[in-house]
């Protein structure tokens, strides 16, 4: 005999887990899609039944009609948003993808709140799925927007789930491979400055540098945050040099806009570069031409990023069953920092 549970307090994830199939189909079912073969429709009806499962409101909403309206959700300040190229670059690759459907997007920078408000929009109907990039641990509202509307993430979620879909680049290892371009380059005392730790980009790409001095049997050098921004960047760079001891050669800097600061600071302090310090970034946003010299720095294509989470969402909408995972390559791009 089943168990049935309380009205309303079974979530999409249980009835996928009962019907053993994936959250993705159930949300299929529930919004009347025929893209669902008939064993696993009689699966998840089966367990909706036992269950007393109750389908939100914005899954009532997308059975009956679509909105044509995609959410992008970004857990982040209105500077950091607006003063980032990635995520230009990014925004430019969604709209390049919707461009060529029937679908629009709306953009929530959810910072100023706990995600009360975007939730509470994305719950009522408003949208038919959301895409989030830069999300970090303590932004625990996304878990209430992925359990209302089928949800795409930019970079690997900070809680993965086994149904999650998210493309991304290899943080580790395009870290390991950007530090042992400097090791390769005769460098032995490489600090790095680091993104949030609270972050799976800034989390992997020090795991990487770790691994390559690792591998190298090289001591690790200072490491210092940078929260993914140039004054962040700055102050790391400052607190790098303030340390007592032989000073770094190299410092691997996860991500352009801290490199400008670094190169900022460097440059007022009378420290050569790349002579005294190499300085290596990540991402080759417009940034790493725009600073002098020209940034060394790993190339991940985030506008191509965008493009595929905007696919992998409307191929989730049309009932298809696209890749969980979309792992994009990065190159290592050489100019004078090195």
């Amino acid at each position: 005999m089943s168990t049935t549970a309380i009205k309303g307090s079974v979530t999409i994830e249980e009835v996928a887990a009962t019907a053993g199939v994936s959250r993705s189909t159930v949300s299929r079912v529930v919004n009347g899609s025929t893209a669902v073969s008939p064993s696993a429709l009689e699966s998840v009806r089966r367990a909706i039944a036992d269950l007393n499962y109750v389908p939100n409101r914005a899954a009532r909403s997308l059975a009956s009609r679509q909105t044509h309206a995609i959410a992008l959700v970004v857990p982040e300040d209105i500077t950091r948003f607006f003063g980032d190229p990635f995520f230009a670059s990014v925004v430019a690759g969604i709209n390049a993808r919707l461009s060529r459907s029937d679908y629009v997007l709306n953009l929530f920078i959810a910072s100023d709140d706990p995600g009360d408000k975007t939730t509470a929009y994305v719950r009522s109907g408003s949208i038919d799925g959301a895409i989030i990039v830069s999300h970090h641990t303590s932004d625990t509202f996304i878990d209430r927007i992925a359990s209302s509307v089928p949800v795409v993430y930019g970079g690997r979620p900070v809680r993965e789930r086994a149904d999650a879909f998210y493309v991304d680049v290899d943080n580790v290892q395009s870290g390991r491979e950007a530090t042992e371009f400097l090791i390769a380059n005769g460098r032995r005392r490489i600090a790095t400055i680091t993104g949030p730790a609270d972050m799976p980009a800034g989390v992997d790409r020090l795991q990487g540098w770790r691994d390559a001095l690792a591998a190298a049997g090289l001591p690790e050098g200072p490491i210092e945050d940078g929260n993914f921004t140039s004054d962040g960047g700055a102050h790391a760079m400052r607190r790098i040099l303030g340390r007592s001891g032989e000073r770094p050669d190299a410092v691997f800097v996860a991500s352009d806009l801290m490199a400008r600061g670094v190169l900022a600071v460097l440059a007022a302090e009378g420290v050569r570069v790349p002579s005294d310090v190499a300085v290596m970034g990540f991402d080759d946003s417009p940034v790493a031409t725009s600073v002098t010299p020209g940034l060394t720095t790993v190339r991940q294509p985030s506008r191509e990023q965008g493009e595929h989470m905007a696919s992998v969402l409307l191929d989730i909408l049309a009932g298809r069953e696209p890749e969980r995972v979309t792992i994009l390559g990065t190159e290592l791009i050489v100019r004078d920092s090195v």
